[in-house]
């Protein structure tokens, strides 16, 4: 029987590298003629002598890359990037401690009240039961603006823009306009049918919400002073805010929903859809806050039950990011200073302050403790640098959080001047 040329190895897949001829002819030269019988293992032996007498490894298809002289083998693993890394800032030191500790007898420990604002003129004004009290920035002075029956608690104040005009709600369904120059209550506003606990000024109007889930929109300058209700909530209005820009309105509620509401529906009557509405929050919302670096930009935060602080685009009604704080959200204040940092203020457990960078939300500081109840309201000084906080536990604390303002350029100052005009208009109450 012949002996026909072998079949290559199929572990072998470079064949194009084989003299397949030269194969057959080493196995079958010997016996060629005769064809005397099967090959032998001696053959096979024969032929792996003849066919790699350099001693090659079979399966050494590429020759390996030569060895780098005098090269750490480590130091090439950890330096494979080229990247140079960036060495973290360090932390900003912040004072733990209160820079100054007021009493606030009276202060009553309720969530779904807003009691403290501070002015542009460097007032504050706090609310304790039937009694507002002004306190001087500049000298430390403290003045007792009004008091009311005691069956009329006051439940909200709010600064105008011009720093000279303060309203009051009342438990009673009303709102005081006062002139704080000639202390002087200037008019009584009314419409709502339960306390009015939330307050928010856009030049010379006034929104106000209340238990009665109504947001009614005033136009202090008229004598028919209300001019459009807007009615979503299905519960109390916790918290109102209007944006920087005076373009859009921030609602948070006891119903655990945030509504934007656009300014040009602000004399459109009766309005019942809100431009969005923002429902991921699991607890009422009553922080609200509009970063100063950007319009569309709000922050708001979940009560006990949610304790997340949540970033909103407001020109689309998309969620930007959620953080749990572990703790419930009362009050939140963005820097003013350009440095896009933001401080909140919590209830159980720790009733402290927290200093976050935006928009890694890492914490530049968490351990602003001293209150020894939840930390409700908070509001920040004309210079930004402090916030000033006030709690259940009847004390009024201030905090030097933020740095000085930075000095911005011509062109932001002219942005920001036309801004404040616009926003600032005189109020001329009627």
């Amino acid at each position: 029987m012949e002996i026909s040329s072998p079949r290559p190895d199929r572990f072998i897949p470079q064949r194009s590298e084989m003299d397949v001829d030269f194969c057959n002819y080493l196995l079958t030269k010997e016996n060629s003629s005769a064809n005397k019988g099967p090959l032998t293992p001696t053959m096979y032996k024969n032929l792996a002598k003849d066919m790699f007498e350099n001693n090659e490894k079979i399966l050494a298809f590429k020759q390996k890359a030569p060895v780098a002289s005098g090269q750490n083998e480590m130091k090439v693993l950890y330096s494979s990037s080229t990247k140079k890394t960036t060495k973290a800032k360090p932390t900003r030191n912040i004072n733990k401690n209160a820079e100054v500790l007021l009493d606030a007898p009276g202060l009553k420990d309720d969530f779904y009240q807003n009691i403290l604002d501070w002015s542009s003129k460097n007032f504050i004004a706090i609310a304790l039961q039937n009694e507002v009290y002004l306190w001087n920035g500049s000298d430390g002075s403290i003045q007792k603006l009004l008091s009311e029956e005691l069956t009329n608690p006051i439940t909200s104040v709010s600064w105008a823009k011009d720093g000279r005009h303060l309203a009051v709600g009342t438990e009673m369904n009303t709102v005081q306009l006062w002139d704080v120059e000639r202390a002087k209550k200037v008019r009584t506003l009314h419409g709502h049918s339960g306390k009015v606990s939330s307050l928010a000024w856009n030049g010379a109007f006034l929104s106000t919400g209340g238990r009665d889930t109504q947001i009614l929109n005033h136009d202090v300058r008229l004598p028919q002073h209300h001019v459009s209700t807007f009615a979503f909530h299905q519960n109390e209005i916790c918290g109102l805010k209007w944006s920087n820009n005076g373009e859009q309105l921030a609602c948070g509620g006891n119903d655990n929903i945030v509504s934007i509401w656009d300014q040009r529906l602000i004399t459109e009557g009766r309005v019942e859809e809100p431009t969005f509405t923002l429902s991921s929050h699991k607890a009422a919302v009553k922080a609200l806050a509009w970063a100063p670096f950007q319009n569309n930009l709000l922050a708001t935060g979940g009560g006990s039950t949610d304790r997340s602080i949540k970033f909103w685009n407001t020109s689309t009604g998309a969620e930007l990011d959620s953080i749990d704080t572990g703790s419930q959200v009362c009050a939140l204040q963005w820097a003013n200073n350009g440095s896009k940092e933001l401080v909140s203020s919590h209830g159980f457990s720790k009733n402290q302050l927290t200093v976050w960078n935006y928009p890694s939300m890492t914490r530049i500081s968490d351990d602003l403790v001293g209150h020894r109840s939840r930390v409700l309201h908070m509001c920040i000084s004309p210079d930004g640098t402090t916030v000033a906080t006030a709690a259940g536990d009847e004390s009024l604390r201030f905090w030097k959080v933020f740095e000085p303002v930075q000095v911005a350029s011509k062109q932001t100052q002219s942005s920001s001047t036309n801004s404040r005009r616009k926003l600032q208009t005189p109020v001329n109450i009627r």
